[in-house]
C-alpha cells in the first residue's frame, strides 16, 4: 500500500564550516593589516632608514612589518574559528613569499606584483576547472554558499574574468604609476571591488540558490 505521508524531498544546504565569529572581529582581523600598512606608509613614506649599513625605504619596512602581522591575524582567526578558507591560506602564503622577497632583497617589486600572482592564479585556477566541467570555487569556498551547481559554474566563470581583470590592472598601476597610486589603490579599489562584484551577484544568488525556502 503507498504511503500516504511521503517524506519531504532533502535539499541541500550550505556546510556550516568553523566556529562563528563576531562579524566585527572577523572583518578587523582580515582588514586591519591591510588598513594598519596604509597607514604607516602615509605616515612613513618619505622617510628612509639605515639598518646594518643597508637603506631601506619606508616601504620595505612596512613591508617587513606587515607580514608578520598578517600572520598574526591570520592566526588568531584561526584559533577564533578553528577554520580558514583555502584562499585565505594560499594568500597567507604569498603575501609570506613575496613580502619576504621584498625585504631580504630590497626591492619594493614583489610585494606590488604580489596581487597580480594572487589574482592570474585564482583565475588560472578556476579557468581549469571550468574546462574540466567543474567548479573549483565551490570547493575552495568550501561550500559556504547554498548554490545549485549551474549556479556555481556561472559565479566561477565571472569570478575568473573579474580575477583575470584585477590582475591586469594591478600589473599596470604598479609599473606606470607611483607608490602612492598603488597603496591606494591596493588598500581601497581591490576591496572595494571585491565588495561590488558578490554585491552585483545578487540576482545570482537568488535564482541559483539551492537553500530551503521558508513556507508560509
Amino acid at each position: 500500500m503507498a504511503d500516504k505521508h511521503p517524506q519531504p524531498r532533502k535539499v541541500p544546504v550550505a556546510k556550516v564550516v568553523g566556529k562563528p565569529v563576531p562579524a566585527g572581529l572577523k572583518l578587523g582581523l582580515e582588514l586591519g593589516p591591510v588598513l594598519a600598512f596604509f597607514v604607516a606608509y602615509i605616515w612613513l613614506r618619505d622617510r628612509t632608514f639605515m639598518i646594518g649599513g643597508t637603506e631601506y625605504e619606508a616601504f620595505i619596512l612596512i613591508t617587513a612589518a606587515f607580514v608578520p602581522v598578517m600572520v598574526i591575524c591570520s592566526g588568531i582567526l584561526w584559533k577564533l574559528s578553528g577554520h580558514l578558507s583555502r584562499m585565505q591560506v594560499v594568500t597567507l602564503v604569498l603575501v609570506v613569499v613575496f613580502g619576504g622577497l621584498t625585504v631580504w632583497l630590497n626591492d619594493d617589486r614583489f610585494f606590488k606584483m604580489k596581487p597580480t600572482i594572487i589574482y592570474a592564479l585564482f583565475a588560472g585556477v578556476l579557468g581549469v576547472g571550468l574546462l574540466r566541467g567543474q567548479s573549483w570555487l565551490q570547493y575552495v569556498m568550501d561550500g559556504m554558499m547554498p548554490l545549485q551547481h549551474a549556479g556555481w559554474m556561472l559565479l566561477t566563470k565571472r569570478l575568473a574574468m573579474f580575477f583575470a581583470v584585477l590582475a591586469v590592472a594591478n600589473e599596470v598601476i604598479w609599473r606606470t604609476m607611483s607608490t602612492d597610486a598603488w597603496v591606494n589603490f591596493k588598500t581601497f579599489v581591490l576591496p572595494l571591488a571585491l565588495f561590488g562584484f558578490f554585491i552585483l551577484q545578487s540576482k545570482l544568488f537568488e535564482r541559483y540558490s539551492s537553500a530551503p525556502k521558508d513556507e508560509t
